[in-house]
């Protein structure tokens, strides 16, 4: 299912503070994305325990119960887990990667919060959680009768609340200052092969494991730091990340890059930090730069014309970064102003340094 309307995890809580308690709500989405971290802060919100139960490890007899006969009679003893005396958030997470039998065993759970002669206790909460098609998880079909006994909603990350969310958890400071560089690396749709590939939840991983190797402030070294960028996260945001921590330790920061206080890196060992800031050259021309020339800034029409002279000294490194930076193949545009300005201004640049290197020469 892709719905047409996506929330961020702000508003994802205002819907469940003000929908779950009259009716049942499906969070649909991407796997590591932070649905159950929600679910369980929206828990702590309402003050009732949260207690999840995976879709994808059940069989019926884990929702109905077993019977036992009393008298003349049998009934069906639901398990411990979901029978309680006191009212509770009951989350179903991967709820459509059960099997059709395990799905029936749920509609009236859902739907009446009861099973069989049990009901929920007054004031409980039931929601679901569970990926998309296209995101190579585990998912079946859900029956339409099952998705309409649930109100839907679809979550997309969000920078600014992970961001946010990441500073109060202590995730490790280079994991939150490359994704407040580049903030387009903080998810990517899970991939056709084999690999892994950038979530929240992969990010939070990777500072969990730099903590680990930097215990007691101990330096860790690059070649481990790749390894493990490239154990958690997407291979290309791993060369990425391996290259903004070399980075750190050399003056050859973008700012720095900008103003004038230093030059692009040139030695062959520092490719890859070459390659990480013509990327996030690239995405701070795409924010800082207006769609249209006359809302331009004094502040930003100066960084237009240094990003003209800039891309001219990288083009004399390398041509494929400097093409790169200016046309990209992810679907987003420089301004049309600035890409006219380049057309007309570079081939005087790189004339007036032509003749700056003959008197130099």
């Amino acid at each position: 299912m892709n719905l047409p309307v996506t929330v961020n995890q702000e508003e994802l809580l205002d819907i469940l503070l003000n929908i779950a308690p009259a009716r049942p709500v499906f969070i649909w989405g991407a796997p590591g994305i932070g649905k159950s971290a929600l679910v369980e802060e929206f828990s702590m919100e309402v003050g009732l325990e949260c207690v999840s139960l995976l879709g994808s490890q059940l069989a019926p007899e884990d929702i109905i119960g077993i019977p036992q006969i009393r008298g003349e009679t049998s009934e069906f003893l639901p398990p411990k887990m979901i029978a309680r005396k006191e009212p509770y958030v009951l989350f179903l997470d991967e709820l459509n990667a059960c099997s059709q039998e395990v799905q029936k065993a749920f509609y009236s759970l859902i739907y009446e919060r009861r099973i069989g002669e049990y009901h929920l206790p007054e004031g409980s909460i039931v929601i679901g959680a569970g990926n998309r098609t296209q995101d190579a998880a585990i998912v079946k079909t859900m029956s339409s009768a099952l998705i309409n006994r649930m109100f839907h909603v679809q979550l997309k990350p969000d920078v600014k609340s992970w961001l946010t969310w990441a500073y109060g958890n202590g995730i490790h400071s280079w994991v939150t200052d490359y994704i407040s560089q580049r903030p387009d690396h903080l998810f990517s749709e899970p991939p056709k092969t084999e690999e892994p590939f950038s979530t929240p939840r992969s990010w939070h991983m990777l500072s969990d494991a730099l903590k680990e190797f930097g215990a007691g402030e101990k330096e860790i070294p690059i070649e481990t730091i790749r390894m493990l960028a490239y154990g958690s996260i997407t291979p290309s945001h791993a060369g990425m990340f391996a290259a903004f921590v070399k980075q750190l330790d050399n003056k050859y920061l973008l700012e720095d890059i900008i103003k004038g206080d230093a030059r692009w890196p040139e030695k062959p060992e520092d490719r890859d930090v070459l390659y990480f800031l013509a990327q996030s050259f690239r995405a701070r021309l795409l924010h800082d730069l207006p769609e249209k020339k006359a809302e331009i800034d004094k502040k930003n029409q100066y960084f237009a014309h240094r990003a003209k002279s800039l891309l001219k000294k990288l083009a004399q490194l390398n041509y494929e970064l400097a093409q790169m930076v200016v046309s990209a193949d992810d679907g987003k545009v420089l301004p049309e102003w600035f890409m006219i300005e380049i057309v007309r201004d570079l081939p005087r640049l790189v004339a007036q340094e032509k003749k700056k290197d003959g008197k130099t020469a």
